[in-house]
């Protein structure tokens, strides 16, 4: 097989369809080169200390930006933990490692500090990374840049495909990653999607600099990497799928139970909430208030497949909240810290609609013109936050200052400041 890096560093963005405008015209479409196996083969998983301390050490004096990934068990057990860590730097070749067997990395992390991390979709992995101990200091995003650079298709596979002409098997990106041992064509996958992961970088960065984006990509790296852990939701069941439909206080403190219930027994059993009990079940039986297990087995979700033992557990959930007294309810709605919904603010402030139609109308041209996502130019949450309540002039210093306080980094705030000044100002249609 070809050399993957070499051919890659033969051109800075040797696309095959669906990349951002070529100012000086795009050569012909070639056929993307199926990428079969990992240059060097697939590594042996790193799954004791030993193993472990040459992978570091290996790491530590390798050169450039290191590519990380890892894999989860979504759907299949409970939480977001990482079951595989796989990682390539120059020098290093790639490492898969078994986060269950090697559950601290910090010694890795810190043995690549100050080194930038390569990942793709970064805010997916993070989490997961940080339970492990691996915390960077650095990092580029190639599924942020190529937003930012004006990709339509952003997954892993499709940049890969469009940037560099290699094509990536993706068939086991949904499979349960808590399997020991792993396959090895699920190896094979995990080793694939590092491979190329620092030449899609290198390709993107020149792509960003072409169109001067560059600088404003390093502010959205660094505020991924200096963020904070967020915070832990609250009332996570009100997240409930089909929630909408309930109503009633009652109803949803039966929503609460059930919920609540189904993840203690998720947790200590560690798979899945949706394979303990579906969301539709849930909000079944809040909606039908079923008064004994018999009722409850009728509903759809609590048939055949569920036990007598369980189906008195969750009816236990169901009676708990029926005999909770009327000040121990959940409140309709969670509390909003924030501007209402922008439907109500015709009705609420009709200035401030049309505040927000005008700024939601310059965002919008001022992306296709950057040709970005519009969510990625400024969140829409800082967009009705400063429309709901403006500073007061608005002017050009209170706007940059209010974006700023709302989390804007420099160059948003550098191009938006004028069309919400405008906005902001404009008197009524």
């Amino acid at each position: 097989m070809t050399d993957a890096h070499d051919t890659a560093a033969d051109s800075s963005l040797r696309t095959t369809g669906g990349a951002p405008p070529d100012d000086g015209g795009s050569s012909a479409a070639q056929a993307p080169i199926p990428l079969l196996e990992p240059r060097e083969g697939i590594p042996p998983v790193v799954a004791d200390e030993a193993a472990l301390a040459e992978v570091v050490a290996a790491f530590a004096a390798g050169r450039g930006p290191v590519a990380v990934d890892a894999e989860r068990a979504s759907g299949y057990r409970y939480g977001q933990r990482a079951y595989l860590v796989q990682l390539r730097r120059e020098g290093a070749g790639t490492a898969l490692i078994d986060p269950v067997a090697c559950p601290d990395l910090s010694a890795l992390s810190e043995a690549l500090s100050g080194v930038e991390w390569v990942l793709h979709a970064a805010t997916q992995d993070l989490p997961c990374l940080r339970e492990i101990g691996m915390v960077p200091t650095r990092l580029f995003d190639t599924e942020l840049a190529g937003r930012l650079a004006g990709f339509p298709r952003v997954g892993l596979g499709a940049m890969v495909e469009n940037v560099l002409g290699y094509l990536l098997e993706k068939g086991h990106s949904a499979v349960d990653w808590s399997t020991r041992p792993l396959p090895e064509p699920w190896l094979r996958y995990a080793a694939l999607d590092v491979e190329l992961l620092v030449d899609l970088r290198d390709a993107l960065e020149k792509e960003l600099d072409r169109q001067g984006k560059l600088d404003w990509a390093r502010q959205e790296f660094d505020a991924i990497a200096s963020a904070p852990p967020p915070e832990p939701r609250k009332d996570p069941w009100r997240r409930t799928s089909g929630m909408h439909k309930v109503r009633r206080r009652r109803q949803m403190a039966v929503v609460r139970e059930l919920w609540q219930t189904r993840d203690r027994i998720a947790r200590r059993r560690d798979v899945s909430p949706g394979k303990v009990l579906s969301d539709a079940a849930i909000v079944e039986a809040a909606l039908a208030m079923p008064s004994n297990p018999h009722a409850l087995a009728a509903l759809n979700g609590f048939g055949q497949r569920v036990g007598r033992r369980q189906l008195e557990q969750w009816q236990a959930a169901v009676d708990r909240a029926k005999a909770l007294s009327e000040d121990r309810l959940p409140q309709p709605g969670q509390p909003v810290t924030g501007p209402p919904p922008p439907r109500a603010w015709a009705d609420k402030d009709p200035a401030a609609a049309a505040r927000l139609s005008a700024a939601r109308a310059g965002v919008t041209a001022l992306a296709e013109q950057l040709n970005m996502p519009a969510e990625n130019l400024i969140t829409p949450d800082t967009v009705r936050r400063v429309c709901w309540e403006p500073p007061s002039p608005a002017t050009a210093e209170s706007v940059a200052a209010a974006l700023t306080a709302h989390g804007a980094r420099p160059w948003q705030v550098e191009q938006v400041t004028p069309l919400l000044v405008t906005a902001l100002t404009a008197g009524p249609a």
